[in-house]
């Protein structure tokens, strides 16, 4: 074990690979039924739209952050320089248990997910998460190329996937399989549904699909083990965003043109026969349709896992070598991993399955507890880039001289996502009260109530002050 740095072993594709693979799940391949069930086709496409363009703006304001400051476990590094080391270390923390949760949640998914097959319900769902930890844990030590090599892989068959859907879709749509039902004119009359969703069902639509590109700013964490970021981030940054964007808005367009919404099966995310990419297939005679998505959302998941494994222990050894975590977190094996950080992340994911396995409700309490932490870092990162452009315009600079890529949307998009995060989260709150009451609303904010007890305590301890826009660092980051 030694301190040396961290190499840059990811190349342009896989950042891309891991950003957009980041985001297709099983909030694509599940949710989006629900959504359409819930909003109609026009409240769908508008909302899915709507929030990618929100996205973009986040995207842009992560990939200037990322290209001036490229460290690993970014968000609490970006919150301790440009606004307040308290808040950097909450944040920090904050975003660690953030990927404990999804990835302990995406296991135990996982895990229900292989008792459709008769062969695996011999196994409980606790051996079985225990048993692809394990494989996933060896699948970290060895290598971040193999890492990267791994979601670069899995992400294309995800990709795949919904190349085939939306082309079978649209030949659905076109007549070329003779379904008479299918087509604008069942668009048009799902769209009658929008008008009769209310204000509570579009408030849970926008969630739905906020935290359906969640994810997306996994991007601004592998900037530490790029070689380049002031090449790759930009361009994963366009990237990502126009292939997500056409990725759902046409998803949401087909399955709104073939499959009522008034289907019951829209609305039954947890069997994945009820996959609205199912239902599609089903409706062309692909009667293996169920288990083909099986496997798909079965890589998804293992995907998204993989993924929160990776980041979970990046954002403990940025805590280390900010001194904000013990110091062992920052020792790296002899292929530049983490060792001691994967492995006490891989533990607190064991205490997650183990309390799913005693509490009836644990799985929907573990889920529930993510939401609301995504808006806060997404917030969080907003308010850092805006407060560095402010920094750089008191100290009487010009942001082209100081960042190596500014973002084209500059502070104006930053400002309209940090404002429509801030309402979404309120609206999830309010949907989250009416229709489960306090207690259902309390899990939302049991993460960011320990985020507040961190920085309270950092702050009586350290006695550190908020970041001044004058006394701000803007120098070029320089690895040491």
């Amino acid at each position: 074990m030694t301190n040396k740095k961290m190499e840059r072993k990811l190349q342009a594709r896989h950042i891309t690979m891991i950003a957009i693979g980041g985001c297709i799940g099983t909030g694509l391949f599940m949710a989006s039924g629900a959504v359409v069930s819930k909003a109609g086709s026009y409240g769908a496409v508008f909302t899915y739209g709507l929030i990618g363009v929100i996205i973009y703006f986040l995207m842009a304001s992560i990939g200037e952050l990322a290209t001036f400051y490229p460290v690993s476990g970014s968000f609490g590094s970006y919150a301790t320089r440009f606004i307040d080391p308290g808040l950097g270390f909450g944040i920090g923390w904050l975003y660690w248990i953030l990927w404990i949760l999804v990835s302990s949640v995406d296991i135990i998914t996982l895990s229900k997910i292989l008792h459709y097959w008769e062969f695996f319900r011999q196994f409980s769902t606790f051996y079985i998460c225990m048993f692809f930890l394990v494989l996933l844990y060896i699948l970290n030590v060895v290598s971040v190329k193999v890492f990267g090599e791994i979601e670069y892989w899995i992400t294309i068959i995800k990709v795949l996937t919904v190349i085939v859907f939306l082309i079978v879709g649209a030949a659905i749509i076109f007549g070329i399989t003779n379904n008479t039902d299918a087509g604008i004119t069942t668009f048009i009359k799902n769209g009658e549904k929008t008008s009769t969703a209310g204000l509570l069902g579009l408030f849970g639509i926008f969630s739905t699909a906020a935290f359906s590109f969640g994810g997306t700013e996994i991007v601004a964490v592998t900037a530490g083990e790029s070689p380049n970021p002031k090449e790759t981030m930009p361009k994963a940054v366009k990237q990502v965003f126009w292939r997500i964007l056409i990725f759902y808005i046409a998803t949401m367009f087909i399955i709104s043109s073939i499959v009522s919404a008034d289907d019951s099966r829209l609305l039954d995310t947890n069997n994945v026969t009820a996959s609205p990419f199912t239902i599609v297939f089903q409706n062309v005679g692909l009667g293996i349709a169920a288990v083909i998505m099986n496997i798909v959302i079965l890589t998804s998941v293992l995907s998204a896992a993989n993924s929160g494994l990776y980041v979970s222990s990046r954002q403990l050894f940025s805590l280390s070598l900010s001194n904000y975590g013990p110091k062992s977190f920052k020792k790296l094996n002899s292929n530049s991993i983490p060792t001691i950080a994967l492995s006490f992340s891989v533990v607190f994911m064991i205490l997650c399955f183990i309390f799913e396995k005693l509490n009836p409700k644990g799985y929907y309490m573990l889920l529930s507890m993510v939401g609301i932490v995504v808006m806060i870092i997404w917030m969080v990162s907003l308010i850092s880039q805006i407060r560095l452009r402010k920094a750089i315009i008191r100290q009487g600079k010009k942001a082209e001289d100081v960042l190596p890529y500014t973002a084209k949307t500059g502070v104006v998009g930053s400002y309209i996502a940090l404002i429509s995060f801030g309402i979404i989260a309120i609206l999830q709150l309010v949907s989250d009260y009416l229709t489960g009451g306090i207690v259902q609303m309390s899990y939302n904010l049991v993460c960011p109530v320990i985020c507040l007890i961190l920085y309270i305590s950092f702050k009586l301890v350290t006695k550190r002050k908020f970041v001044k826009l004058e006394e701000m660092d803007i120098d070029p980051y320089s690895e040491k």
